[in-house]
């Protein structure tokens, strides 16, 4: 008999992504649930992933909502507790959230196996708060900011999670800038920087480069965009974050993006240099140094968007574009550190790992 395994998670795509990506990685040789709140489901197929929704509401930081949240805590680990039990899970996967507090809670009253997952290189607060209970803890690094000491040897490295499609791309490695393919991305929370700030930036570009965009966007701004470059000549493509990215990521020679764990990973796998500028108000900075671990690498260019203006960005990207020796260094080195990255090696040592220990 199959073990079952639960895989915890929920709120943005930056939690919930990596979670379809265990599914994927697990389901031929366990039964796996994924609990989410609801915020999550809209990433999740229904029925084909088991989706339990387990809707843990973001706890406010505010001294009068104490009993409040005390209380729905343990309410939800009430919930989380009958549910384990009644499907009998053995072992529990968390990639981080708050969403994950009542879910490991239950896990460990009931004395299940929990493993944790941290994508970035600061080590996330729900995952600090449960490292004493997990037997593992699976990174792509073991150089992660913030993490105890006392518990280093917890730490399984493993090479960033990817979709599955796209181990199937067939892609151009050694990408030229005659035509700018410009991918302007801003994560499963949108960018109103990106859709409010950039286009004069764009329409400077435009005037000296053969130009294509592909930019996400949210829906609501769609009308806005496109009165832009109907109006200014440019050739683009829309799309929100629900639609699949890796068609765009693989015809893109160029990107300026957020710096989420698996963007950055996806964008050195498809060897798609990029800029980065890090959302400014991510929790511990997280952001700035995911976008640091590959600057250190030579593998992309990071900009500050609180120094940001139009004429800096404008600038950075002409140098970017002028500079093809700088470029085509960032591709080498993009294509020398994801070389071993794949699906079957991933898969092995997740399981490995889960069976071991």
């Amino acid at each position: 008999m199959k073990k079952k395994i639960l895989i915890s998670t929920g709120g943005t795509g930056g939690h919930v992504v990596p979670a379809k990506i265990f599914f994927e990685h697990l389901i031929n040789d366990f039964e796996v649930f994924i609990s989410s709140d609801e915020r999550g489901v809209k990433f999740l197929n229904l029925e084909k992933e088991k989706v339990k929704i387990i809707n843990t509401p973001k706890i406010k930081n505010n001294l009068f909502l104490l009993p409040y949240n005390f209380f729905l805590i343990i309410f939800l680990t009430i919930k989380s507790f009958f549910f384990i039990r009644k499907n009998n899970i053995d072992i529990l996967i968390s990639t981080g959230g708050y969403m994950s507090l009542p879910i490991c809670i239950s896990a460990k009253i009931l004395n299940l196996k929990i493993y944790l997952y941290e994508p970035n290189m600061v080590i996330g607060r729900a995952n600090i708060f449960f490292m004493g209970l997990c037997k593992k803890i699976f990174c792509y690094s073991d150089k992660i900011q913030n993490f105890p000491k006392r518990y280093l040897e917890k730490i399984i490295v493993i090479n960033p999670l990817l979709r599955k499609s796209f181990y199937s791309i067939k892609f151009d490695d050694k990408k030229i800038l005659d035509e700018v393919k410009l991918l302007i991305i801003g994560g499963s929370q949108g960018a109103k920087f990106f859709d409010q700030e950039i286009n004069e930036v764009i329409l400077n570009l435009s005037k000296k480069y053969k130009l294509k965009i592909y930019q996400q966007s949210s829906r609501e701004n769609y009308k806005n965009l496109e009165n832009f470059y109907n109006s200014n000549n440019i050739v683009y493509k829309l799309f929100d974050y629900s639609e699949s990215i890796s068609e765009f990521m693989s015809d893109s020679n160029l990107c300026i993006t957020r710096a989420g764990a698996s963007t950055l990973s996806e964008l050195t796998f498809l060897n798609v240099p990029y800029l980065a500028i890090p959302y400014p108000f991510a929790k511990d900075n997280h952001q700035h140094e995911n976008a640091l671990f590959y600057k250190n690498k030579n593998c992309c260019w990071i900009l500050d968007q609180k120094n940001i203006t139009g004429d800096i960005l404008s600038n950075k990207l002409t140098q970017i574009i002028e500079n093809k020796g700088d470029y085509l260094e960032k591709q080498k080195n993009m294509k020398n550190f994801s070389y071993q990255n794949n699906w079957n090696r991933i898969n092995e040592k997740i399981i490995q790992t889960i069976n071991e220990n």
